[in-house]
């Protein structure tokens, strides 16, 4: 016997539970960092998605967006300036934020999910006012300038598009909730939408790919992953400098994600291939899961 196609087999097999588990429902995945630049990743990702879809699990991919941004802004002579972590988004900044995210990079993703056999359909905030927003406020002093706070998700297209098989693919620009709002259009953080989103939908699960293994015990210590967090758990990790920097962020959306009633949360290493299969369809599954006390791993 080939032992290359018994364990293909058996890989097989030991996903049919997970199959069987997902199946009709729907999943959120945060798409960024190195697998969003580096060519394998990407197909990987790609890949992974289309699979999902075609097994009967409902994917909604969600999107950001910075390198290219970033890039466009540098070959147009304009400075990216970020405070505390996010893009002060001028006027000028959010033409280009809109244009790069709700063009380039979306239907650059609609093309390669279709090209492999997928059925993707390319959406923003704006889209049948999809997320809206209100000039962002965090008390600290600080102007983000046209970065958004999300006041409401209106999630029936997706619903829509997920009920017909098609795969959502969300660019985190949004509509301003009000009109008097100066600009119209937001910048929104990407983990932000990916998580108002998942719980608009009941998710049963919102993914969050980063650049590191998920949260570790020792920031210098990849084998220091913590494999499980419970909310309650995330303010002694901050004071004891576990979390620190972007992933304090992660974490918090997360929390809100479970807390608004999606099931279970994932901060997972973008720079694994496969890496969503790996979590969806294993028994060891890979990075950080955020749950409930009440739930059981």
């Amino acid at each position: 016997m080939n032992s290359t196609n018994y364990e293909r087999a058996q890989t097989l097999v030991q996903a049919l539970p997970y199959i069987q588990k997902f199946y009709g429902k729907t999943i959120v995945v945060k798409y960024g960092g190195n697998a969003m630049i580096n060519n394998d990743l990407f197909a990987a990702v790609m890949e992974d998605i289309v699979l999902l879809n075609l097994v009967g699990v409902k994917v909604v991919l969600v999107h950001g967006g910075g390198p290219e941004i970033s890039e466009i802004l540098d070959r147009m002579g304009i400075e990216s300036r970020f405070i505390n972590g996010l893009r002060y988004t001028t006027k000028e900044t959010m033409h280009v934020v809109q244009m790069v995210l709700c063009g380039k990079v979306n239907k650059n993703l609609v093309d390669r999910i279709s090209r492999i056999g997928g059925h993707a359909v390319g959406l923003s905030g704006l889209d049948s006012a999809l997320i809206q927003a209100k000039k962002l406020d965090r008390g600290d002093g600080e102007d983000y300038g046209l970065v958004g706070d999300i006041t409401k998700v209106n999630p029936n297209v997706l619903e829509t598009a997920l009920a017909n098989g098609f795969i959502p693919i969300v660019a985190t620009v949004a509509q301003a909730a009000d009109n008097t709002d100066e600009g119209y259009v937001y910048n929104i953080n990407a983990d932000t939408a990916a998580a108002k989103l998942a719980v608009a939908l009941q998710a049963e699960k919102l993914i969050l790919l980063t650049d590191v293994r998920g949260v570790l015990r020792d920031p210098k210590d990849e084998e220091s992953l913590i494999h499980v967090i419970h909310p309650g758990e995330l303010e002694d990790y901050r004071e004891q400098g576990i979390l620190t920097g972007g992933m304090i962020p992660k974490t918090d959306c997360c929390a809100e994600a479970v807390a608004g009633g999606v099931k279970r949360t994932h901060i997972i290493d973008g720079r694994i291939p496969h890496s969503i299969l790996i979590e969806m369809l294993t028994d060891e599954g890979i990075g950080t899961m955020i749950l409930n006390e009440e739930e059981h791993v």
